[in-house]
């Protein structure tokens, strides 16, 4: 072998058997094959997962949409939360929210079962609580509650041991709202857009995490950052996703969620795009995901 890496015979090391030099994945890291989950034996007791981002349009919805959709085609029992006042997770997933149960209502102790407010989706084992614009007005009705950042905690523990995963689909702020879907989560999925604006505020998400975690919930987890809309062809995406990559590590997923029309036909049609498009590349890395999150033990 000679100094220059290259064999006396002529030959490149790349080139020798064993020697090949690994495939990376949009991240810099190894590309990865994530295995098909196993069957689960049982159902329940649920892990809570927030998908939470204080910065709007950065794929919340549709990734709770298309994990909670790809999730229970592995077989895993998901319950949707909307928690949301623009109701968009509810649109996404076809559900009517007119005169419905909804998570207002059991916010307040209108309703006391949240059997009443779970509808079933077209998706088999994905089920909903759905929102419209009532729960903009929950925060007011809630600030003078005593240990109001736990409210949604104490619905939620009612029906936990009947799904493998609740997705908490939070609003883009962090108000009281985001305070108690933090409080009853287990962990929090970031999703971010490949975009400068977007990574300046997860920093204050992060802090707001840890303090969330010191005062009210001592078991919250940062459990992934999705990054999202990420175009490979511009390098601002690929800056972005790189500085992302330096800052929190292996939190950040393999997989990344390209940009892509098809997720707003997908919701005008009122379907995970994993049924939309079932083929569409999208799909196939909202799959991704959800195998790679399982590979984790972020979810069973």
């Amino acid at each position: 072998m000679t100094r220059s890496g290259v064999s006396r015979s002529g030959e490149s090391v790349a080139e020798l058997p064993g020697l090949e030099a690994p495939v990376l994945g949009p991240t810099g890291r190894p590309f990865t094959e994530f295995a098909e989950p196993a069957p689960l034996k049982g159902v329940g007791p649920a892990r809570i997962i927030s998908l939470c981002n204080q910065k709007g349009g950065v794929g919340k919805t549709t990734t709770t949409i298309n994990l909670g959709a790809a999730l229970a085609k592995y077989g895993r029992r998901v319950l949707a939360v909307d928690f949301d006042p623009q109701g968009a997770l509810s649109a996404g997933l076809g559900v009517q929210t007119h005169d419905a149960v909804t998570i207002y209502d059991l916010l307040l102790g209108v309703v006391k079962d949240p059997h009443e407010a779970i509808i079933k989706t077209e998706v088999e084992n994905l089920d909903i609580i759905p929102a419209n614009i009532d729960l903009s007005a929950a925060e007011v009705h809630l600030v003078n509650e005593v240990a109001r950042e736990q409210i949604l905690a104490s619905v939620l523990r009612k029906v936990s041991g009947e799904y493998d995963v609740i997705l908490v689909d939070c609003q883009p702020s962090l108000g009281l709202l985001t305070v108690n879907a933090l409080t009853a989560s287990h962990g929090v999925i970031i999703p971010l857009e490949c975009e400068f604006f977007a990574l300046r505020g997860v920093a204050l998400l992060v802090e707001t995490i840890d303090k969330v975690r010191d005062r009210l919930n001592p078991a919250l987890e940062l459990d992934a950052i999705l990054a999202t809309m990420f175009d490979s062809r511009t390098l601002h995406s690929r800056e972005v996703l790189q500085r992302v990559v330096e800052a929190f590590g292996d939190r950040v997923l393999e997989t990344v969620i390209g940009r892509t029309v098809k997720f707003p036909d997908a919701s005008v049609a009122g379907k995970p795009i994993i049924e939309f498009a079932p083929e569409h590349p999208a799909s196939k890395a909202y799959r991704t995901v959800a195998r790679e999150l399982i590979s984790r033990g972020a979810v069973a």
